[in-house]
């Protein structure tokens, strides 16, 4: 889309010939290239879900349109409607409302008496329709108003510019910008198909409306696709310079073995009608004329020929009552290895699932190649090798952010010119990531910024920093930075939008989705282990903040009154070497066991085979307001838990789920723990509570609440889009954290 607009800016000072003569260059490499999908797709003859055929049982449709460019086409009108006339066929105009020229009310209305139909073509036929979201707005008004002056159904983009989402903006029945197959047209992918195709609008359902011309609002359920299933005359005339309509025939025997839509979009400003003075810019009228008498003579009573207006109202009383999903390009941005992070694998696999197209631009770790690979349906781009465990200052960390958001930009870029991506979800940390997204946000793709952690007060923590520190201050302006930047903000808990949403963006331009367990990787297991070890878990990465000392200093009492109890830590990173030394001073090797890490695949089953999961981060630190996902993945696989009362924790849950103690106060750790082993009755209860609320704000409860703020950015929305907490603390009924509200 940003070559789109390069070009269209530069247009107006090369003169024709020479554009065309480039056209024509890369028309013939591209000639060579698509011989296997043009002029026909063989794909394209799929017939849709359920598919009534044509009426009165014609074996295909057959329907002829024609663009009006410039006053040179606007003077051939008459003369081209008379020729049709005079063979039995009808067809649609379509005139540009405020381009070069200005259309006589006396000509639409002898058009219409006559039963030909008029469409609207375009704004202003400049290339510049889809600029911004802003702009197409603002040019919807306009089009509305001519829509309703002359009648019109249906609507066509110059240069075969779509936006199928923003077109839901328009007052029509039907859109005809795009078409089966063609490569030589600016947006060369196509719709794929030889027939009619309903574009649902995917808020209907909603109350999502579109503004109208008269700035009232209305309903719109969808409007019909009619894509032109025949090479333009332009194209192969102009372009391509071909001497004949062969072509066309050719198509046309194609498409009515197959019962498909012939649908022809010619430009009377290209139409000669005195073969004698043709131009350089023109083509016999003979050779429609050729195209039109074979079609009548070999199919005549086959086909059912009918104006666009027709097909469309046909189309749409035959639509499937659960339209299907048009495909997204979507990619994921993230520091992170991929593979190992639940949080980002559940978006990228609830896009992928419903048929869209994900990319991954992630990192690997240490001694793991570089490189593209699939990935459960996502790609995934490896670009970056992490080093784990690293030591040093600020400055330290923020080298390799700083490398990496480098080589992103220059992937997504490359990887944006390629496929044109819809929508980015960049994930942090850092949040200044999105800044490698520049060039696809100019083009208009939307950026959402995803806040895992809240870098200033991570690092203020991490590396004790003041909160009025000059490298906290400059955290935070990076953060209010990036979300200005971005067109969306998600925010992992409730608490943290409290802080960003006075420092860094409005609350109608975020969400919260903290991180919910994703049920077909936490669906519940049964324990495998038959031995009588107690073993108590702890799995994540391990920073102070997570107080997993506290645990271990508690475990001298637990294993006096429970032997067989064992304390099991999986990850790596931040303090282990200080744990480590810690389980050495107090004598705990043989009972405090450190597992190393684990793929998140494995990390559901070694849960089940424990029996008390722990959470015990400090309430005094970062770790106050950072929500854990252990807490949900314990619950999921019938884990009683025991966890520290923090603010955070507080908010989401209560005591008929997990046991709270205190945060740092070891004595009562110890105690509680005890007590999940000792009381059955307790632990029953609890297990039973948490199952529940697990039940009720997993990721399957979720994840189209993503969706839908995915599709409404894709589509232009400026619908209020936020979710808004809603907490019922009874353990009678379960907690119903996020529903969005509209």
């Amino acid at each position: 889309m940003f070559r789109l607009k390069l070009y269209y800016f530069i247009k107006p000072t090369l003169p024709w010939g020479l554009r065309m003569t480039l056209r024509r260059f890369f028309a013939k490499r591209t000639l060579k290239k698509v011989s296997h999908h043009w002029p026909i797709n063989e794909a394209a003859a799929k017939k849709p879900d359920n598919w009534p055929g044509w009426p009165e049982g014609k074996q295909f449709a057959f329907v002829l349109t024609h663009d009006v460019e410039g006053q040179e086409g606007l003077n051939k009108v008459r003369k081209l409607a008379e020729l049709e006339a005079e063979l039995g066929f009808r067809s649609s105009f379509n005139f540009v409302p405020d381009g070069q020229y200005e259309t006589p009310d006396e000509l639409i209305a002898w058009l219409i008496e006559n039963g030909f139909e008029v469409g609207v073509h375009d704004h202003r036929h400049d290339g510049k329709l889809y600029a911004s979201r802003k702009a197409f707005t603002k040019a919807a008004e306009i089009i509305n108003r001519y829509i309703e002056k002359w009648g019109a159904s249906g609507f066509r983009s110059g240069f075969m510019l779509r936006n199928l989402d923003w077109l839901h903006d328009l007052n029509i029945q039907y859109d005809a910008s795009t078409f089966d197959t063609d490569p030589f047209e600016p947006q060369p992918d196509g719709l794929g198909t030889i027939f009619p195709k309903w574009i649902p609008n995917p808020f209907s359902n909603q109350q999502f409306s579109i503004r109208n011309s008269s700035s009232q609002y209305r309903e719109s359920s969808g409007y019909v696709e009619l894509p032109y299933t025949l090479p333009q005359d332009s194209t192969l005339f102009l372009l391509l310079q071909e001497g004949n309509s062969d072509l066309w025939k050719n198509k046309l025997d194609w498409i009515a073995e197959n019962g498909g839509m012939a649908l022809l979009n010619t430009h009377p400003d290209y139409i000669s009608f005195s073969e004698k003075s043709l131009s350089p810019q023109e083509y016999p009228v003979s050779q429609y004329r050729d195209f039109l008498t074979h079609a009548k003579s070999i199919y005549n009573g086959s086909y059912w020929h009918a104006l666009p207006q027709k097909i469309a109202a046909y189309r749409k009383s035959a639509k499937p009552e659960k339209p299907a999903h048009r495909p997204r390009n979507i990619c994921m941005l993230a520091f992170t290895d991929y593979e190992s992070d639940g949080r980002i694998i559940r978006y990228a696999k609830t896009l992928s699932k419903r048929g869209d197209t994900v990319d991954v631009i992630a990192c690997t770790q240490e001694g793991e190649p570089l490189g593209v690979s699939n990935f459960d349906g996502v790609t995934l781009h490896k670009i970056f090798r992490r080093k784990q465990n690293r030591k040093g200052g600020a400055v330290s960390h923020f080298i390799p952010l700083i490398f990496f958001a480098l080589k992103a930009f220059v992937i997504l870029t490359r990887n944006h010119l390629r496929r044109n991506y819809d929508l980015i979800h960049v994930h942090n940390i850092p949040e200044w990531l999105v800044f490698s997204t520049w060039i696809p946000r100019l083009s208009g793709t939307k950026i959402i910024l995803d806040l895992h952690d809240l870098v200033p007060e991570l690092f203020a923590a991490k590396f004790k920093k003041g909160s009025r520190s000059l490298f906290d201050s400059s955290l935070k302006l990076l953060e209010r930075w990036s979300c200005q930047f971005s067109d969306h903000v998600i925010i992992s808990n409730d608490l943290w939008k409290r802080t960003v949403t006075q420092r860094s963006v409005t609350e109608d331009r975020c969400s919260v989705f903290f991180n919910n367990i994703d049920p077909e990787l936490f669906y519940p297991r049964k324990k495998t282990r038959q031995d009588n070890t107690k073993i108590v878990i702890f799995p994540g990465t391990l920073q102070w903040h997570q107080g997993v000392d506290i645990v271990i200093r508690a475990f001298p009492q637990i294993v006096a009154a429970i032997p067989t109890a064992e304390f099991h830590i999986y990850g790596g990173g931040g303090v282990i070497h200080e744990l480590q030394a810690l389980v050495s001073d107090l004598d705990l090797q043989d009972t405090v066991l450190f597992k190393g890490s684990l793929p998140i695949s494995e990390i559901p089953q070694t849960i089940a085979n424990a029996d008390v999961g722990v959470v015990p981060k400090r309430a005094d630190s970062f770790g106050n307001e950072a929500y854990s996902t252990k807490i949900m993945e314990f619950m999921s696989q019938g884990l009683p838990t025991v966890i520290s009362r923090t603010a955070i924790d507080d908010f989401y849950f209560d005591e008929s789920q997990t046991r709270f103690c205190e945060s740092g106060n070891i004595d009562e750790f110890a105690q509680a723990i005890i007590e999940i082993f000792s009381d059955e009755e307790l632990r029953a209860r609890i297990t039973e509570n948490a199952t529940a609320y697990v039940a009720a704000n997993d990721w399957s409860s979720k994840k189209q609440e993503y969706l839908n703020i995915v599709d409404r950015l894709i589509a232009g929305s400026n619908s209020s889009i936020s979710n808004q907490p809603r907490i019922h603390k009874t353990p009678e009924k379960k907690v119903q954290v996020f529903n969005e509200t509209h």
